[in-house]
């Protein structure tokens, strides 16, 4: 049973990590090449959208690793399971400070109300999205690992 959770709990960061990873190097790249409007209310919509289901997946995440660092206490690879666990905890964190608030703003905007610093706002979300990234991946490979 403790195999199970440890496979699905991998694979559900891994998913959660290629999302992530997708939105900083692919879709926000494209969407910042659209002429016009469009990159803007490309990236309102995706704010939406993913906003609705990226906390629970974090959380979700999150809670998965805490069962498996308790349920496989004493095996080998629990420190790298509790390291993991305080990454996505950073994550959370770092998204619920640095990256929720400037989503929240984003997502209600349109060409008609958006602030003259818009671009600006994007930019920074970017930067944090890209360290939030690393701090994912990092986790994803330390639960990887876990599992050898």
């Amino acid at each position: 049973m403790l195999n199970a959770l440890e496979v699905f709990t991998t694979v559900v960061v891994g998913v959660m990590v290629g999302v992530e990873f997708s939105v900083a190097f692919v879709i926000n790249p494209i969407l910042n090449a659209l002429p016009g409007d469009s990159g803007q209310l490309g990236r309102a919509h995706g704010g939406r959208m993913l906003g609705a289901v990226m906390p629970v997946w974090y959380i979700t995440s999150l809670a998965l690793v805490a069962v498996w660092a308790i349920a496989g206490w004493h095996d080998h690879g629990t420190g790298l399971v509790i390291t993991a666990g305080a990454l996505l905890l950073l994550s959370v964190i770092m998204s619920l400070l640095l990256l929720v608030p400037i989503n929240n703003r984003g997502k209600t905007w349109t060409p008609e109300n958006r602030p003259e610093d818009w671009k600006e706002q994007m930019n920074r979300w970017d930067r944090f999205h890209y360290v939030r990234v690393a701090v994912i991946i990092t986790a994803f490979a330390l639960l990887a690992a876990a599992l050898s």
